[in-house]
């Protein structure tokens, strides 16, 4: 469902900074709100996207144009391309008009039945196995200690050694919410003690997901 704002907004933008532009044109044609595509520029915003490359990806705005930033999935600047662009606009007094779009760790929030009051979000966690584990070790105290909920992503091929390390280091009582594949048809979105999961545990291979520890 489109939100009413983006329908309104999207009309007036002439640029788009985007992680791809192919997929990018194709959002937008899909959106069936009489755009012509043709005329709009693309540029790239990723996360190899240099600090000093975004001043010159910004100039439109210096020239009266909108621009409009688009995420391939999430919401951009929340674990995700967009900050840098968002930070300079705010350098040179631009308006910013954030719009709400599907975001994998608030979705996962939601459906984990875990605090929404208090809760923080850590991206991803050290690639290093030991480090990892150390990592999962301090968040679990987190969330024996304050209750806080803690949540964090993987890079998809590596989501199955996380859920490992997670199974290992965790006490057998810590609850935690898989969020894989959020709004798709074959979604895994389950909160389980530790205990649980090991006599059940998903193959997450290549598949996007969100981990939650929580009380």
């Amino acid at each position: 469902l489109l939100a009413p704002q983006v329908a309104q907004l999207m009309p007036t933008l002439s640029h788009f900074l985007v992680e791809n532009v192919r997929t990018a044109r194709r959002y937008i044609s899909s959106l069936q709100l009489g755009i012509n595509i043709e005329p709009l520029h693309f540029e790239e915003l990723t996360k190899k996207t240099s600090p000093q490359a975004i001043a010159q990806l910004m100039q439109p705005l210096l020239q009266g144009h909108g621009v409009g930033v688009m995420s391939e999935a999430g919401s951009p600047g929340v674990a995700d391309p967009g900050a840098l662009a968002v930070a300079w606009a705010h350098e040179h007094q631009v308006p910013v008009v954030p719009l709400v779009g599907p975001s994998a760790f608030l979705l996962a929030l939601m459906g984990s039945g875990f605090s929404g009051q208090r809760f923080t979000f850590h991206g991803y966690l050290p690639i290093d196995k030991k480090k990892r584990q150390e990592s999962i070790k301090h968040l679990e105290q987190q969330v024996q200690r304050q209750g806080s909920t803690q949540m964090f992503m993987e890079t998809p091929y590596r989501n199955n050694p996380m859920l490992q390390d997670l199974l290992q280091v965790c006490q057998p009582s810590t609850r935690l919410c898989i969020a894989a594949n959020l709004t798709a048809p074959n979604q895994l979105l389950r909160t389980a003690t530790i205990k649980a999961w090991k006599s059940q545990k998903p193959d997450l291979h290549k598949i996007p997901t969100v981990f939650l520890l929580g009380t």
